[in-house]
């Protein structure tokens, strides 16, 4: 049983390092009652449990196979020489060499298939939203390493998600597939393009099957000092990456002009803008006998969570899995979208997050979440605008940091709406210049990428 369990660990290595990787298969993490296999893997002649079983740790399904995978550089993360170096030279690598895939067994894992079921027969978007964060960080970790493993490893974290767009729904009866690599890199940051694909046809063409695309900035900083740490080099080989590899700098670019171009709109006539959101907002305040029935003030939109942030948790550097922050927000996000229209939501994407500050073991994290803004452009289906914040808080301290700030957007699920022939969305306004700052701040900043997209 040893020399099997050590060869399989081999394997698993030998993917991790692979320039063209096998799929790495999504097994269910709950335990058949039936099943008494409890064997573990052996390291170098030496017993150790699998990752699933390590305690204070955030487990799932794809948490668990990403992370077995990279066993070697994860216990090399854990537990790092005292004497280790930074890298002494950056390599240069290409996106076949971070390229990673994964499969979830839906149509033969009953097991697995209940853990990510939804109430309409899908997979639960939350639960996604954490995998693609796993994938990422293990795409991230790929082209970092290097041959030398004495070097120092880098700490690899979540600095952003740039898109996140739902393109058809997703069944949890259909086995599916999430393909992920590097794409660009700058000194210090990665972005990471990851497709889900699912298909219902044999043999049908492979960019029908993409149901989500998705992208992830991950930074690196120097696991000792804490600082920035130079990443290696990326030289994308066939067309299709260098267009990949040239979109993804457009965008660095352009997130880079974002913070200029918001000052120099405050100082060219944004007055006006604001003056007329709060036109609307002044008549519920001031009058509200007499205000649009159509209409909602922001503040009446808001739901809220907190929660006390738990050992298990964290991801592998101590911190708080990014994914998990992402899941608990999705759920906020998808209850406001409900409350709010009073019929069942459906996600459309995520239009982006940042995340401001780690968060650690033991804080008190407050969520906040609000209809930030509808559109209704088109009738048959209105846009609902989420935002959600998450919020570091300190009692003792009596202090307040915001950690995370999401976006998200839904419409109503075309099935719901068919058994309301009265469905509307209503307008919502914003009673204060702080809000009407925050709706005009994510208009543009939509209608930047918006035109972005379009120039390509």
């Amino acid at each position: 049983m040893k020399e099997e369990s050590s060869s399989q660990n081999l394997e698993k290595e030998m993917e991790f390092n692979s320039s063209s990787p096998r799929t790495i298969p999504v097994v269910s993490t709950l335990t058949n009652p039936f099943d008494n296999n409890n064997s573990l893997a052996c390291v170098n002649g030496h017993t150790r449990k699998p990752i699933a079983l390590w305690p204070g740790m955030y487990h799932s399904p794809v948490t668990n196979a990403l992370w077995e995978t990279r066993s070697k550089t994860l216990e090399r993360l854990l537990d790092p020489p005292e004497d280790a170096t930074p890298q002494s030279e950056l390599l240069t690598k290409t996106p076949k060499q971070s390229r990673t895939r994964i499969l979830y067994g839906f149509s033969t894992d009953y097991i697995l298939r209940e853990q990510y079921r939804d109430p309409w027969n899908e997979v639960r978007i939350g639960k996604l939203l954490e995998d693609l964060d796993a994938l990422a960080g293990t795409i991230s970790v790929k082209h970092c390493s290097d041959d030398d493993s004495t070097a120092r490893p880098l700490l690899l974290v979540t600095a952003s998600v740039d898109k996140i767009v739902l393109k058809k729904p997703i069944s949890v009866d259909v086995d599916l597939k999430i393909v992920g690599s590097a794409i660009w890199v700058g000194r210090s940051s990665i972005d990471i393009q990851l497709e889900v694909m699912q298909s219902t046809k044999e043999g049908s063409d492979t960019s029908d099957s993409v149901a989500l695309t998705a992208n992830f900035i991950f930074v690196a900083r120097d696991s000792k000092t804490g600082k920035a740490a130079p990443v290696n080099r990326l030289s994308p080989e066939t067309e299709k990456e260098r267009l990949l590899f040239e979109e993804a700098e457009a965008r660095s670019k352009l997130r880079k002009r974002k913070s200029v171009e918001k000052r120099k709109e405050i100082q060219n006539g944004e007055a006006n803008r604001l003056e007329a959101l709060l036109a609307e907002g002044r008549i519920f305040c001031d009058m509200p006998a007499l205000a649009d029935r159509n209409s909602i003030l922001l503040r009446d939109t808001c739901l809220e969570n907190s929660l006390i942030c738990q050992p298990q948790q964290r991801n592998i550097h101590g911190r708080i899995f990014g994914g998990f922050l992402m899941h608990r927000a999705f759920e906020l996000a998808f209850s406001t979208a409900y409350a709010f229209a009073g019929l069942v939501p459906y996600f459309l994407e995520v239009d982006h997050v940042d995340f401001l500050r780690p968060v650690d073991v033991g804080d008190f994290l407050r969520i906040k979440s609000c209809v930030l803004y509808t559109e209704h452009e088109n009738s048959e289906k209105p846009l609902i605008n989420i935002e959600v914040v998450a919020h570091v808080t300190r009692p003792e301290l009596r202090s307040s940091e915001v950690s995370n700030t999401f976006y998200f957007t839904f419409t109503a699920r075309p099935e719901a709406k068919a058994t309301n022939n009265g469905f509307r969305i209503r307008k919502v306004v914003p009673a204060t210049e702080e809000e009407a700052r925050r709706i005009l701040e994510h208009m543009d900043a939509e209608s930047m990428q918006s035109g972005e997209g379009k120039s390509k």
